[in-house]
C-alpha cells in the first residue's frame, strides 16, 4: 500500500516537474509578442539614429496589428569581441530576431546562429561582410538587411561638383574595415574618369590616424573619408590638421561630415533603421523568408554641406542643391 501510495506521488511530482520546465521554457513565447535582440557597434549619431528608427518604425507596425515587442538592447561600445559575447547571449535567450547595427555585430551575429534571422542595418556591403564575392541582392541564409552605402560614383561626381580645378585625391580610411577598403577601391576609378590622381592613406587605428592624416594632407589637394566607424569617431583628430593645411574634407557620411567635412552625399539613418523594421515585421508576422529578401538601401539621397568648415576654409562658392547641416 505505502509502495503504491510513493509511487503515485512520485509521478505526480514528475508530471508537475515537467510541467513546470514546459511552462518555463514558453514562459516568454507568446504569438503576439516578439523579443528582438540589438547589438549596436558603438555610440555614434548616425548608429544611435538607426536605432532609433527601427524601435519606433517596428513598435508602431507591431502596435498598429495588436502585437507587442521587447527589445534587449545592447552596445558592444566599439569592441569587436563584446559583439560576440553579446550575439551569444541572444542565441541563449532564444530571441525571435537579431538586429545588428553596423558590421561586427552583423559578423558576430552570424557567427552566433544559422537559424534565427539576422537583420543588418548601417553595413556598407553585405557581400563583404559575408565574405561572399559572388552575393547577389540575397543572401540565401538567415541574414538581410539594409545597406548605408550612398553611390559611389555620386560621391565623386559631389568631390567634382565642389572642386574640379583639384588634381589630387588622397582617400583616407581604416585598413581594418574591410568595408571602408572596399568603398576605396571602388571609388577611385570613378574619381580618375574624372580626371584626378589618387592616393590612398590608411591607417590601422586611431592612434596612427593623426600620423597619416598630416601625412595626406601634406600630399593632396582634397581628402575624401568613407563610411567609417573609425574615422566616425575621431573627426576632431582629422579637422584639427585638414582644418589648418586648407585641405578640405568630402565625407562619405552626414555625421563625419558634421565633425570633418566641407560636403557628402548622405543618406539618412533613421530612414534605414526603418526600412529594417519593415523587413523584421514582415519576417515575424507575415512568415517571410528572410533568405529570399533582397538587401535594401536608403530611400533618398540628400547633398549636405557644413556652413561653419566652409568658413574656415573661406568657401563661399556653395554649389546649388546642398542643405546645410544643422549645428
Amino acid at each position: 500500500m505505502k509502495k503504491r501510495f510513493f509511487a503515485a506521488l512520485l509521478a505526480a511530482a514528475m508530471t508537475l516537474s515537467m510541467a513546470a520546465c514546459s511552462d518555463s521554457s514558453t514562459a516568454n513565447k507568446n504569438d503576439d509578442t516578439f523579443v528582438i535582440g540589438i547589438c549596436q557597434y558603438a555610440p555614434h549619431p548616425a548608429l544611435d539614429a538607426a536605432t532609433d528608427g527601427f524601435k519606433e518604425k517596428l513598435t508602431e507596425l507591431m502596435e498598429a496589428n495588436g502585437k507587442t515587442v521587447e527589445f534587449q538592447e545592447q552596445n558592444a561600445n566599439g569592441e569587436a569581441s563584446a559583439c560576440g559575447t553579446i550575439a551569444n547571449n541572444f542565441v541563449s535567450s532564444k530571441v525571435d530576431l537579431i538586429f545588428t547595427n553596423a558590421t561586427a555585430p552583423l559578423q558576430s551575429a552570424i557567427s552566433a546562429t544559422s537559424t534565427i534571422p539576422i537583420l543588418g542595418t548601417s553595413v556598407t556591403s553585405f557581400g563583404v561582410a559575408l565574405d561572399d564575392a559572388d552575393m547577389g541582392d540575397t543572401t540565401g541564409r538567415n541574414v538581410s538587411g539594409t545597406s548605408d552605402l550612398a553611390p559611389l560614383d555620386q560621391q565623386a561626381a559631389v568631390l567634382h561638383e565642389w572642386f574640379p580645378d583639384a588634381k589630387k585625391v588622397g582617400i583616407l580610411y581604416t585598413s581594418s574595415e574591410a568595408n571602408s577598403q572596399y568603398q576605396a577601391d571602388v571609388i577611385t576609378p570613378h574619381l580618375e574618369a574624372l580626371g584626378y590622381t589618387v592616393e590612398l592613406y590608411s591607417f590601422s587605428d586611431s592612434n596612427d590616424l593623426a600620423t597619416v592624416a598630416t601625412n595626406a594632407c601634406q600630399n593632396v589637394d582634397v581628402i575624401y573619408v568613407p563610411t567609417d566607424n573609425t574615422v566616425a569617431d575621431n573627426t576632431g583628430i582629422i579637422s584639427n590638421i585638414a582644418i589648418p593645411a586648407g585641405v578640405p574634407v568630402i565625407a562619405g557620411e552626414e555625421g563625419a561630415c558634421a565633425g570633418c567635412g566641407v560636403a557628402s552625399l548622405s543618406i539618412s539613418y533613421n530612414d534605414i533603421g526603418q526600412v529594417t523594421a519593415e523587413m523584421a515585421y514582415d519576417i515575424l508576422v507575415n512568415g517571410a523568408d528572410i533568405s529570399t529578401m533582397p538587401i535594401q538601401y536608403a530611400p533618398t539621397l540628400t547633398k549636405k554641406y557644413n556652413p561653419t568648415i566652409c568658413e574656415q576654409l573661406k568657401i563661399s562658392n556653395i554649389p546649388a542643391g546642398y542643405t546645410a547641416i544643422e549645428e
